[in-house]
């Protein structure tokens, strides 16, 4: 759930079950390459708009509402994806055993 959002011009911060959480451009494109869902599957999972979905993944999640970024988050990690975040090695994806 997220709880806070803090958001600069380079990166997005959430709040989320008491920890900061990075996610980014990137780790979207990634995790949607994993799950092998178009931008098109992921909007439609997610509930919003492929134009939406598109600038989140060129534009980064700062430049969206809060309440979209979690309803990507949430689709992507219902669909097996677990958000790795910074940790010295770099944030990234994964799929969930």
């Amino acid at each position: 759930m997220l709880v806070g959002l803090y958001v600069n011009r380079f990166v997005t911060l959430t709040l989320q079950k008491g920890s900061i959480w990075m996610l980014n451009a990137a780790q979207i494109r990634a995790a949607r390459g994993l799950i092998q869902w178009s931008q098109e599957d992921l909007a439609r999972e997610a509930g919003v708009s492929r134009p939406t979905i598109k600038r989140m993944e060129s534009q980064g999640p700062e430049n969206s509402s809060a309440g979209n970024v979690d309803r990507v988050q949430k689709a992507l990690e219902a669909a097996g994806v677990e958000f790795i975040a910074e940790n010295g090695g770099g944030a990234g994806v994964r799929l969930r055993k």
